[in-house]
């Protein structure tokens, strides 16, 4: 019993009120993106929406982030476009299965204590990057069929709603609290659109989103060893996307409520959520940063949010649909610009003269990435190499030596920095073999071995030394260094000193 009142976190504090509103609220700011990206796919409307239900019903029971929200996502749906257009749905919904059963494989296997070696920079850049696109993606409500700019009373009536809306939300809350104020700001938007007779874009423009609960079936797809080789490729993509998505928007509500989520645990929670989604009829999905955000925002700090947010959805799916889709578009447009300043990570501007120019440049490109190509593992992937080249450099011309000549002609030298593949031949240069003394020590108290390219370092400059007829010695080897030396005896040839030695060498 105490293992299942854990697992639901039952002894945490949970405001019933800001609970149920942020869930509606967040629920009706799922429906606009749901639609949005299944069409983006070539799916069905309800394809968006019923995976937004089971993501976020599963995640908010099973997850590691308590008031995280999960969802039908652009980043998957632009994966799976080619794939639709030339198989159909149900090779989608085997895709997200295959998918799911990755990234539960991942969280079993504790990869989500990966997310470590993301840089700061790296997180900075995708933050800035996804609050453009959630910004950009807002415009489409101010151009008309064609695609072009709004003109005339058509601009001024979208533009006053999105303002009002906008400043209901920063108002409201200097204010009170006791109510979601985006939640306010819809009803008071819908209010007098539908009240005062404004004619403007609704939900129900974009497509109905009618329909009852979302159909359990077998994918009708041949189980085969072709039919898994399509499919693998995809169903991979989408389990590293989801992933970085998911654990990059844990570890960013973790910073902001000040507590800690369980990585590992999320991953398996979206990989059932994903297995679940194919069963019924969903297109997949992971997390979604904005609407995370609002249901934080508004005060959700427990599971209950996300319950809410899920079966609220499903009401509006099946018994709601007519009211919901009469909501103006120019309210939910207003709350994602909300949310996209929000999001956007305003102290990075402030820091940029102090960080160092190798972080802004990692910060920049994965911004321009992931706005550019809305490929946000490729941002991450790219930044992440980038920063880890840019310190493997760094270090490499780091690494130095002092050299000194003790009372019995033993030359020492001591190094300063790690001896790793970036830093071989600068550390291979500090030698001077022949005119060195008959005795040589080389100290690695300030210095660690840490790859194979630092033991062939070591094998060749030890070789250099015993062509000469001269001896090597290693001194301070850290213990971890030592096991590697020990490991490679067969393809090193050299002698560890330690301290007794050394005083045996030196007196």
């Amino acid at each position: 019993m105490k293992k299942l009142i854990n697992l639901f976190d039952f002894k945490q504090k949970v405001d019933y009120k800001i609970e149920v509103l942020s869930g509606l609220t967040v629920a009706l700011a799922l429906i606009p993106e749901s639609v949005a990206f299944s069409l983006i796919a070539g799916l069905s409307p309800l394809t968006g929406l019923y995976a937004s239900f089971v993501m976020a019903l599963v995640t908010s029971i099973f997850g590691g982030r308590p008031g995280m929200i999960s969802g039908a996502t652009g980043a998957v749906a632009v994966v799976l476009v080619s794939l639709a257009s030339s198989h159909g749905v149900e090779y989608i919904f085997a895709t997200v299965i295959l998918a799911g059963i990755i990234q539960a494989l991942a969280g079993t296997l504790k990869l989500g204590k990966l997310m470590r070696l993301v840089p700061h920079p790296v997180i900075f850049g995708f933050v800035n990057g996804l609050a453009i696109i959630i910004f950009m993606s807002q415009l489409d409500q101010f151009k008309d069929a064609s695609g072009a700019w709004l003109t005339g009373s058509n601009l001024f009536i979208i533009l006053a709603l999105v303002i009002l809306t906008m400043l209901i939300i920063w108002l409201l809350p200097k204010l009170t609290r006791a109510i979601p104020a985006s939640l306010v700001a819809i009803l008071v938007v819908f209010g007098i659109v539908y009240f005062g007779g404004i004619s403007t874009n609704t939900v129900g423009d974009l497509a109905s989103i009618s329909g009852g609960f979302p159909p359990f079936h077998i994918p009708e797809i041949p189980f085969t060893l072709e039919t898994l080789i399509l499919i693998l490729p995809y169903s991979a993509i989408i389990a590293g996307v989801g992933l970085i998505e998911s654990l990059l928007t844990l570890n960013i509500v973790d910073e902001i409520t000040e507590t800690r989520g369980n990585g590992n645990r999320e991953a398996i929670a979206q990989g059932s959520a994903n297995i679940l989604s194919g069963f019924f009829s969903g297109m997949g999905g992971c997390a979604m940063l904005g609407q995370s955000l609002i249901n934080i925002s508004n005060g959700a700090r427990a599971r209950l949010s996300g319950i809410i947010a899920a079966v609220a959805l499903l009401a509006f799916i099946m018994f709601g649909a007519s009211v919901i889709e009469q909501l103006p578009m120019a309210a939910l447009t207003g709350l994602m610009i909300m949310v996209a300043i929000g999001t956007f990570e305003w102290a990075s501007l402030k820091t940029l003269r102090r960080m160092p120019k190798s972080d802004i440049l990692v910060m920049v490109l994965v911004m321009l990435v992931t706005v550019v190509l809305h490929n946000l593992a490729l941002a991450v992937l790219v930044g992440v190499i980038i920063a880890a080249l840019v310190f493997a450099w760094d270090n490499a011309i780091r690494i130095r030596a002092r050299k000194k000549i003790d009372d019995n002609g033993v030359k020492h030298y001591q190094i300063f920095g790690p001896l790793f593949f970036g830093s071989t031949t600068v550390f291979a240069e500090k030698f001077d073999v022949l005119n060195d003394p008959d005795e040589i020590i080389i100290d690695f108290y300030e210095s660690r071995v840490v790859d194979m390219s630092a033991i062939e370092a070591l094998n060749k400059i030890t070789e250099r030394y015993h062509k000469v007829g001269k001896k090597v010695h290693l001194q301070n080897l850290s213990t971890d260094s030592k096991n590697l030396l020990y490991k490679a005896e067969k393809i090193i040839n050299v002698n560890i000193l330690d301290e007794s030695d050394y005083k045996t060498l030196t007196e």
